[in-house]
């Protein structure tokens, strides 16, 4: 073994000298490198015969590269001196990604097939372009041999996707400088390399051989292309490697996230809540909206509100004839303050008012009875009321005042304005012109001539969400103790505000001087001391008026090495309910393949070898190992896919470095032919406030690579998946129709 080791070496060796190319790197521009353990073994290269991108988006072909296989079927066999005995290096992070995930191979030639053949015969050396490929061919086959223990332990449906990976890495390996004369004459387009490495190489290799022996020009140059184009036609019913690879990363999309529907081109999720409860309609209007997979957060909710989530989406989806999965996220060991001390059960009923502080529109107030269900979704009130008895209903109408002292004694109005009939009763809506805070226990009245008459109470109002507000400079003290006390109304008087966090993986990490983030970096400080029981930070970063912290927002310590279990006792107990109940598991916050092996072994304790799985990617130890993570993961069946959780993802990595991670997730996602989910913060704006920002719409434009977009909840939800939709299957047939008005049509091509 050592000496045909020792030999490849050399024929690798001499291959790149002969060729006077470029020094081969072994690491990145930023110098850093990745290790993935691997032994030597030989497996042949994989023949392809014809590659035509074609772009989702255009209706031009461009031609990448094509040619005929060697007449003897042979493929090149050596080892690589790029790698150690032990170790093949991959770069972690590099600064050049792939821009489209779904290109397509077109099986007819175009009729200009001539332009490569042109740019290849006017390139100065093609000898040395064809020893440089053939010198990358064997770095990429030594990468799968060195490897071959580790691919033998991936389940046989990724054992191709495992293989073209491992291509992958050891392509990146090298950097894009061994590449660049072939992309320089459109040879090879680099950007889809990824998902059919090996392919797209020998086609290359096989390419330049044919043009090296039909170097003749003029008629013979014709001559020889006509008879290249006539052997692929004869060869076009075989099989072809990238058509293989392309339907094997199709397939895998539609194993975990579904088949499309029609012709649209990327599934949409939505993430619902119990809010989903208080309507009977949202659920039917998101999936008519565009909606084809619904996600639970198993951080939020219980299980009972979870079942009658999915029972409605069930019921919404056979009614609508409109395939809808679930995706159920596991916790897992998220760092989140603790719930704060609840506030008064009283709501704030407040009119609009102008500069001056007049009423310029009174405040919207919903009232009916408690089982009545939710207003209907074309009101939007300022404020809910139920009212504990069945005869208000009867006692009132349109016009009618109701009159009722608030919770400081304040007398206070409100004037029926109409009438609703809901699911299963009656519902008012009433406007009030002065500010009333209204609480449990709230007696309604109308008062008519000298007497006045109870019509109804006011029952089950919430209690106010309490938060402290924060600014740069003020102190913040986080304890251990969940039973301290929270009082924080004199907190800034006091010196500290205080919150808890019950996670002692928060107390045993961190240090002082290293940072702090929470709400998904809405907040950053720095911590100044720590003991066993508490922290104290100092805070560096919050809104000119301070930034407003409640309960269960997230905490990042991005400087910290936390030592954290991958899978919660309390996953663990979810994972029964979602075992018959989801179609995929998210697995949140992923730092190791230990998380991985763990999951496994849940899952084969309780037979699931057909439910999905999402590694979920939010922190920095995820994003480095990804590849690991992928090889780890492809050892069962289950079908597997990948979400970009971008909102702590870009807390643990930094803001600048976001937009080159996630392209660089994709790309590997793509090369695994694993299927993306882009998510958090997607047209934000639009399911907050009802109108998107001109970065969030070119965000989603990029997002169309994924093969999943996911929208978080908001009070605009249905409005912004009816707009993504619209977005990501938009076609640009208007604006070729608009640009051909301006081409004489003697010029038209």
């Amino acid at each position: 073994m050592t000496a045909s080791i020792a030999t490849s070496h050399r024929a690798l060796h001499h291959a790149i000298y002969a060729a006077d190319v470029w020094e081969f790197r072994l690491c990145n521009q930023r110098g850093k490198f990745a290790y993935l353990p691997c032994r030597l073994n030989v497996r042949p290269a994989v023949k392809t015969v014809q590659l035509w991108p074609k772009l989702r988006y255009t209706q031009t072909i461009k031609t990448a590269a094509f040619a005929i296989p060697n007449e003897n079927n042979e493929s090149e066999r050596s080892g690589s001196h790029a790698c150690s005995d032990d170790q093949v290096l991959m770069p972690s992070e590099n600064n050049y990604s792939s821009s489209d995930l779904h290109e397509e191979a077109v099986d007819s030639l175009p009729e200009s097939g001539s332009g490569v053949f042109q740019m290849v015969e006017h390139s100065a050396n093609l000898a040395s372009l064809l020893e440089k490929l053939k010198a990358v061919h064997l770095h990429v086959l030594a990468s799968e041999q060195w490897n071959a223990s580790r691919l033998k332990l991936c389940h046989k449906n990724y054992m191709e996707s495992a293989t073209n990976l491992i291509h992958y890495l050891a392509l990146k390996c090298l950097g894009n400088e061994p590449l660049k004369d072939l992309a320089l004459i459109s040879l090879l387009n680099l950007e889809m390399v990824n998902s059919s490495v090996l392919a797209s190489l020998s086609t290359c290799i096989e390419l330049l051989e044919d043009l090296q022996l039909k170097s003749v020009r003029t008629n013979k140059e014709v001559s020889a292309r006509i008879c290249t184009q006539e052997k692929i036609y004869q060869q076009k019913k075989g099989h072809f490697a990238v058509d293989t690879v392309r339907m094997k990363a199709y397939s895998n999309r539609e194993l975990l996230l579904g088949p499309l529907q029609g012709r649209k081109l990327n599934h949409i999720m939505t993430t619902v809540g119990e809010e989903a409860l208080q309507s009977e309609t949202l659920i039917a209007d998101l999936i008519k909206a565009g909606t084809s997979i619904i996600r639970i957060n198993c951080a939020h909710g219980s299980p009972e509100s979870w079942s009658e989530i999915i029972s409605r989406v069930k019921r919404s989806s056979q009614m609508l004839e409109a395939p809808c999965r679930i995706l159920m996220d596991l916790a897992g060991p998220k760092l989140r303050t603790d719930d704060l001390k609840p506030g008064p059960c009283v709501v704030k009923v407040s009119p609009k008012k102008n500069a001056t502080g007049k009423v310029i529109f009174p405040a919207q107030v919903w009232l009916s009875h408690k089982g009545a269900g939710a207003p209907p979704p074309h009101l939007s009130p300022d404020a809910v009321l139920f009212i504990d008895d069945q005869k208000f209903f009867s006692e009132i109408k349109v016009g009618d005042t109701l009159r009722f002292f608030d919770a400081r004694g304040k007398k206070r109005m409100l004037k029926i304005s109409s009438v609703f009939h809901v699911f299963s009763g009656t519902g008012f809506m009433a406007e009030c012109t002065r500010t009333a805070y209204v609480s449990s226990g709230t007696e309604l009245y109308i008062k008519r001539k000298k007497d006045r008459f109870p019509v109804g109470k006011v029952v089950d109002v919430p209690a106010r969400e309490s938060f402290i507000r924060l600014r740069v400079g003020d102190l913040l003290k986080i304890s251990r103790d969940g039973t301290c006390d929270q009082d924080n109304s004199i907190g800034h008087e006091s010196g500290a505000y205080r919150i808890t966090c019950s996670s002692g993986y928060l107390f045993d990490a961190v240090k002082p001087g290293e940072r702090i983030a929470f709400d998904d970096g809405k907040i950053w400080g720095v911590i100044k001391g720590t003991s066993i029981s508490e922290i104290v930070v100092s805070i560096t970063h919050a809104g000119l008026r301070g930034t407003k912290l409640g309960s269960q927002k997230s905490i990042n310590i991005p400087d910290s090495n936390v030592r954290f279990e991958g899978v919660t006792s309390k996953d663990l107990v979810d994972l029964d309910f979602v075992a018959s109940h989801a179609d995929m598991v998210g697995v949140s916050f992923i730092r190791d393949t230990r998380d991985i092996i763990v999951l496994r072994q849940e899952l084969e304790k309780r037979k699931l070898q057909n439910l999905g799985i999402v590694l979920k990617i939010e922190t920095k130890s995820g994003f480095e190992k990804l590849p690991l993570l992928l090889l780890e993961a492809m050892k069962s069946s289950n079908p597997l896919g990948v979400m970009i959780a971008r909102g702590d993802l870009a807390v643990e990595c930094g803001w600048e470095r976001l937009a080159d991670i996630q392209e660089e997730i994709l790309s590997i996602s793509c090369a695994a032919h694993v299927p993306v989910i882009w998510a958090t913060q997607v047209l934000e704006s639009l399911v907050k406030f009802g109108v998107p920002t001109r970065a969030e719409i070119t965000d989603v434009a990029s997002g169309r690579r994924a093969s999943c977009i996911m929208l978080n909840k908001g009070r605009h939800i249905v409005e912004a998946v009816s707009a993504l939709d619209n977005i990501l299957n938009s076609n640009s047939k208007q604006m070729q129709t608009e640009v051909r008005s301006l081409v004489p049509s003697g010029h038209l091509f």
